[in-house]
């Protein structure tokens, strides 16, 4: 007898959640789940650009309310979200900061700093 985790046959499809994902495209009539998708692509800055199995999808309180945003909400939404936000030149950091070498420049900077102390400190003696 078989598992799920070992039979890949399973009826659950299997989730990419390592992965990037694009953004969907900008259109009038959005709906929160193209909402959910700027964020989960990493569009507004919010976070990297992987799916994010959420428990609830976005905006089922509001449906559940019974008041659900119109296109048009989500369309302002959309727009604010992923235009406004980057107006001021916000550095936008892509896939989990692609690329980026700050951390390596300042580690770099710090070994150099110690080296300098310590070159300093024996030349004392």
């Amino acid at each position: 007898m078989s598992t799920r985790s070992d039979n890949h046959h399973a009826d659950i499809p299997p989730t990419r959640t390592a992965e990037p994902m694009d953004a969907p495209p900008l259109t009038e009539g959005s709906t929160t789940a193209q909402l959910k998708g700027d964020i989960d692509s990493g569009r507004t800055g919010d976070k990297t650009q992987v799916f994010d199995p959420g428990l609830s999808p976005l905006g089922t309180d509001d449906e559940a309310a019974g008041t659900p945003p119109t296109p048009a909400q989500v369309d302002q939404a959309r727009h604010q979200e992923s235009s406004a936000r980057w107006k001021e030149g916000a550095e936008k950091d892509s896939y989990a900061h692609k690329d980026s070498r700050k951390a390596l420049y300042a580690f770099v900077g710090f070994i150099g700093l110690v080296l300098v102390l310590f070159v300093g400190a024996v030349s004392i003696f």
